[in-house]
């Protein structure tokens, strides 16, 4: 299918092919009928990919400090790659459509195929043929409205928030600011609600529009005209309420607002405007200045937009999906009217074109429609049948084939004991990624693509734009939204599992049975179930070629500076400070009722570092939690009584090294600070490792990888033998219960 993006580091506009998004369960796929361009939030991003490096960071001042902060705890080098990754990517545009439902996944039951739903979002309602939408983001469009009406749904739905947080009342009196496509909603919508609106803008084509439409009267902000009819309106009081539609950097609109508004009125900031506001101003008046947060209550929040998780409604009237089905009502009444503001209807095929007309001022427009070739708004009165999407104690090691050693060869897709080895010796290494997110493009794909003897085949994942960047930057052969199609590959000799941390353990299972070896980042499992699971994968097949990625026992610095600590006779103290930092608001890390806990995510890397030094697998943890935060205090106790002490914080400061690890014995110790510098102390001298310099941070992604490679060519056990991941996810899984128990946890019972 084809969808429109942009490259935000060069600019580049293309209408590019990507795979159609797969049907998850919680969401229906559409064909897009009508996508509407948001000629000011759009053309903003437009318009800032076109600027220089400099001129991007201070028009986002807010990612500058971003990055400064992943400087000071990543280091330049993986930060770089993390920017000019996250630069050098095709970006969606669109977030309003109105469309046919195609395909209806699992759980949702108010629509069926051949459907015409409204969709909103960022993510979900893009200009592409086909998009995936979550169930809170879509309505389905009421009788007698036209699709390309429907349309305005989600813009409509952005004024309507604001109206809403105006509390406008019956008689009062408004100005809008600003009269391009929200303005002229927001016009619309107070008038319908019995208030008499004021309109200004410069643009004497937009006040006529917005007077057609029911404004009272529009003038151009720097003439007296809207002053006169302010006072004309309401006696010479001001206006009740002052709706900011504005874009730009101009503080006139704020200090408009204050000018005509009255004793103790609202000020409503729709649009994203300057907000320099005059204190003295402001002050006298004691006006109230409020937010509007785009389409209403549950934007932004991932169980609201993604999970479809309902606010209560007598507890929140209006959410993002009840406004965008109210304005949908509204327009199938005849109470709104967009179709004056339709200033262009483009084919979607010429959508690279639009947008350079819209840019350059060629052409003129308050709203402007794609319209997409399949004519999908003709299927919605077909009858169609519903179709739903496919939905696709820590238990012992237990093995059916012969250890570590594949039983054959990467044939047959499902056939038990095949995974391991790329066939005859020489041919590359065939490789599958599901998933292609942050860290598996800024630290596992740069390394892989640069490495001799490794084939980059296709790349899956449940967005189709993602896909698409990842097979351009790194060169797979394919890419696609189909997993099954994936695993069912008998040329693929192995499956890397970097999708969110829910999904592993299932992915993980699916790959093992398919005989594909498997690397999966970390965690392995987020459950005992999930473990459970994956072990009774590899007992039904034959098939253990697996690796976590376990990265840290790889690293170059550490593997040089345990060397040089020697082999010691008793029993040794290790301490390991984790500075792991808060997340940033609306962080997939975030949502532990799906995701886990932040611990349950990466704790594994930490305890595998520690039983990696200390040569066994733990035999008991004991966890303590910080009241009011995560942070975390992990003992581990091994055989033969050395202990492990991992202190995991969430409130230490950005620049404060994120890892530092000590290890104590035979009068030796060994100093790691955060993979830049180590050293080894050793009957009172102090000896570093390699120089006293920091060197560049290598956590051992690079070397960790390499080792896969080489087991999956050759056919040599897998890095880490099986019995440690599972004993490490074990650990892992304990510190929840020893947390909720409130007591040790002995791992060989809960074996």
């Amino acid at each position: 299918m084809k969808q429109v993006v942009q490259n935000y580091k060069s600019g580049e506009l293309a209408l590019l092919d990507v795979p159609v998004p797969g049907c998850k369960p919680a969401g229906v796929l559409v064909r897009s009928a009508y996508s509407l361009i948001s000629t000011g939030t759009e053309l903003m991003k437009v318009s800032e990919a076109g600027m220089s490096m400099v001129g991007k960071a201070r028009s986002r001042p807010d990612q500058v400090a971003k990055v400064m902060q992943s400087v000071a705890t990543n280091g330049v080098p993986a930060t770089y790659r993390k920017v000019m990754g996250k630069l050098d990517s095709y970006t969606p545009l669109g977030y309003s459509l109105c469309g046919v439902v195609e395909q209806v996944g699992a759980g949702i039951d108010d629509v069926k195929a051949g459907d015409l739903v409204a969709c909103a979002g960022n993510e979900h309602a893009l200009h592409a043929e086909l998009n995936w939408v979550p169930k809170n983001l879509y309505a389905p469009v009421p009788d007698g409205l036209a699709p390309r009406h429907a349309a305005f749904g989600t813009v409509g739905s952005i004024a309507m928030q604001g109206v809403r947080r105006g509390e406008p009342q019956l008689g009062d009196v408004a100005l809008v600011i600003g009269l391009g496509l929200i303005g002229q909603l927001v016009v619309q919508l107070l008038t319908a609600s019995g208030v008499r609106v004021v309109g200004a803008d410069p643009d004497p084509v937009r006040c006529e529009l917005a007077e057609r439409l029911g404004a009272a009267a529009c003038g151009d902000p720097a003439s007296a005209a809207v002053e006169a009819a302010v006072a004309e309106l309401t006696g010479g009081h001001g206006v009740d309420q002052v709706y900011l539609a504005a874009g730009g950097g101009s503080n006139q609109p704020v200090e408009l607002a204050a000018r005509l508004s009255r004793d103790r009125g609202r000020v409503v900031d729709i649009g994203k405007c300057s907000l320099d506001l005059p204190w003295n101003a402001y002050y006298e008046k004691e006006l109230d200045v409020r937010f509007s947060r785009s389409y209403g209550p549950g934007r932004y929040d991932p169980e609201y937009e993604l999970e479809g998780r309902d606010y209560p409604i007598g507890y929140v009237r209006w959410t993002e999906r009840r406004n965008l089905a109210c304005f949908l009502d509204l327009a199938a009444r005849g109470r709104v009217d967009v179709e004056p503001l339709i200033s262009h209807v483009a084919d979607f095929d010429d959508a690279v074109e639009t947008y350079r007309r819209l840019k350059d001022g060629d052409l003129k427009a308050v709203a402007v429609l794609f319209r997409y070739p399949e004519q999908a708004a003709e299927k919605a009165t077909e009858t169609e049948e519903e179709t739903e999407a496919p939905v696709v104690s820590v238990p012992a090691v237990k093995r059916t084939g012969g250890g570590s050693a594949p039983a054959g060869t990467a044939g047959t897709a499902g056939t038990a004991g095949t995974a391991g080895t790329a066939g005859t010796a020489g041919k590359p290494v065939r490789l599958a990624f599901a998933g292609a997110g942050n860290y598996a493009t800024s630290m596992l794909l740069p390394h892989l693509a640069q490495r001799d003897g490794v084939e980059l085949s296709t790349v899956v994942t449940t967005t189709a734009l993602s896909a698409a960047n990842a097979k351009r930057k790194f060169g797979f052969a394919e890419a696609t939204t189909d997993l099954d199609a994936v695993l069912g590959d008998p040329a693929i000799d192995a499956v890397f599992v970097v999708t969110r941390h829910s999904s592993h353990a299932e992915l993980t299972r699916r790959a093992l049975l398919a005989g594909k070896a498997v690397f999966v980042e970390k965690p392995l499992a987020l459950t005992e179930d999930e473990l459970a699971g994956v072990l009774a994968a590899v007992e039904e097949s034959g098939n253990d070629r697996i690796q976590v990625g376990f990265n840290r026992r790889f690293a170059p610095l550490l593997r040089e500076a345990r060397e040089r600590f020697g082999t010691r006779t008793g029993p040794a103290n290790l301490r390991y400070l984790v500075n792991a930092g808060r997340l940033q608001h609306g962080s997939w890390y975030l949502q532990q009722g799906t995701e886990g806990s932040r611990f349950a995510g990466e704790g594994g890397h930490f305890i595998d570092t520690a039983s990696w030094l200390l040569g066994a697998d733990p035999v008991s943890v004991y966890a303590v939690a910080t009241s009011g935060n995560d942070d975390l205090q992990v003992v581990l106790r091994y055989p033969d009584g050395s202990t492990a002490t991992i202190s995991y914080v969430t409130t230490g400061p950005a620049g404060f090294p994120k890892e530092t690890l000590d290890l104590i014995a035979d009068g030796h110790a060994l100093r790691l600070d955060d993979f830049v510098r180590a050293c080894v102390y050793d009957g009172g001298r102090k000896r570093w490792v390699g120089s006293r310099l920091p060197k560049a941070r290598d956590k051992g992604q690079n070397a960790e990888l390499a080792s896969f490679v080489r087991a999956v060519r050759t056919g040599a056990p897998m890095p880490v033998p099986l019995e440690s991941l599972v004993a490490t996810t074990a650990a892992t899984l304990a510190v929840r219960s020893s947390l909720v128990g409130g007591a040790p946890v002995t791992l060989a019972e809960a074996r």
